[in-house]
């Protein structure tokens, strides 16, 4: 049988992330407002949701294990707000997590803040902001 060569030129990348789902509906209410985006596809049977994220599938499905999930937003702030006042429950309140000060994590001169939120089905979700330090 012959196996699959992958090109060399591609890197490797993400294509799918799963995260456990026991009501499907009431996780596509959920990330749809979070996401600010429909599904794009489910299929039921055998119960699988999936949203596509900056090009990766994001699968919701009764049989996944949970993941944490890390989702970048541009106002970490806003988002936070805007979530607790539709009831989300709020695990940390945004706060600076690392100062990227040479690049090795991420753009050096800025700071990560994260938060973390509960998802409709009990699974954590960190939401994640890098912020420009003062004079950068």
């Amino acid at each position: 049988m012959p196996m699959c060569q992958p090109n060399q030129e591609e890197t490797m990348r993400f294509v799918q992330v799963a995260q456990h789902a026991d009501d499907l509906q009431r996780a596509a209410a959920f990330y749809a407002a979070l996401l600010d985006a429909e599904p794009s596809a489910l299929f039921d049977p055998p119960g699988l949701l999936f949203f596509d994220v900056g090009g990766v599938r994001l699968l919701l499905e009764k049989g996944a294990p949970s993941s944490l999930l890390y989702l970048e937003v541009a106002d970490l702030d806003g988002t936070v707000a805007a979530l607790r006042r539709r009831g989300v429950r709020i695990i940390a309140d945004p706060h600076m997590i690392y100062a990227h000060e040479d690049g090795t994590l991420g753009p050096a001169g800025s700071e990560e803040w994260m938060a973390f939120i509960e998802d409709s089905e009990a699974n954590t979700v960190g939401l994640v902001s890098r912020i420009r330090t003062a004079g950068d």
